[in-house]
């Protein structure tokens, strides 16, 4: 069997997106890139090979995640480390990431906090962007601080860029910082369950978790921020689609120049503000 033969035949065993998850797939198993998977079309794969697509190919078939499996996710056009035990990065929450890019002034040294950081995604993609950010991502889960630690160095920010365990409900930094930028767990409790099976069974709880209301991070952030922040300082949240005016409400207390930001698909995704 030669590459582009096994690409046909593992897109028969998969359903949507079939095809491109299958070039993903061999890609991956193969350890080609897609200028490689076209150019080298007839050369042929080993047992071995097919016997890693097959694993991977029953790994997508119980639903786990293709990002998972590939063990990589893009996000702002950089390649991050993902495994089960942090949340895939998506694509809406680069409307985030760009909120705190602008806000981010390349002329002076600024000191940002990433908040419930996961993968480290949006602290690490800002660092990539603007050379005089210094980030320090927080998270409570170990596996995400790991995570997080690999995509520093994979992203070549270990200069400007440190990770540290710290439970947010509970304490906060010493430091105050010229913006703060969350993505935190915002799911309902009880919605949870009603999601896709991929993110209900194989997402991390505690990245989606966001108590009875889904606000419970919210408060708490917005709650603390003149203790973390310097005067003047930015505030900036991902918020679930439905979440923008009580997620403003919360942060009109302390906050001037509250905005909520549409993503791509005109969804109410971020809300930023100013510290009075």
């Amino acid at each position: 069997m030669v590459i582009s033969e096994l690409v046909r035949e593992t897109a028969k065993s998969l359903s949507d997106n079939a095809h491109f998850e299958a070039e993903l797939i061999v890609m991956s198993a193969v350890g080609i890139n897609r200028t490689q998977l076209v150019l080298d079309s007839r050369r042929d794969v080993t047992e071995e090979q097919r016997e890693k697509v097959s694993e991977m190919v029953k790994r997508r078939q119980s639903g786990e995640p293709l990002q998972y499996i590939l063990g990589e996710c893009e996000f702002m056009s950089l390649d991050f480390y993902v495994e089960s035990g942090v949340l895939i990065p998506r694509s809406d929450t680069e409307t985030l990431v760009e909120a705190v890019i602008e806000k981010t002034d390349e002329n002076k040294n600024m000191k940002i906090l990433d908040i419930c950081t996961g993968s480290g995604c949006i602290g690490i993609s800002t660092a990539h962007f603007r050379s005089s950010a210094y980030v320090d991502l927080i998270d409570i889960s170990d596996k995400a601080i790991e995570i997080a630690k690999k995509n520093i160095v994979r992203n070549n920010v270990q200069s400007r860029v440190k990770v540290q365990k710290m439970d947010i409900l509970n304490e906060y930094p010493s430091e105050k910082y010229d913006i703060v930028v969350s993505n935190p767990p915002y799911i309902e409790t009880e919605v949870i369950d009603t999601l896709q099976t991929e993110v209900k069974n194989h997402e991390p709880r505690l990245a989606l978790d966001g108590g009875e209301d889904g606000l419970i991070f919210y408060r708490r952030i917005t709650g603390i921020a003149p203790e973390i922040l310097k005067k003047g300082g930015m505030l900036a949240f991902e918020i679930g689609y439905n979440q923008g005016s009580a997620v403003s409400a919360l942060m009109k207390k302390n906050f001037c120049d509250v905005r909520i930001i549409q993503d791509f698909s005109k969804n109410d995704r971020v809300v930023t503000g100013i510290l009075k």
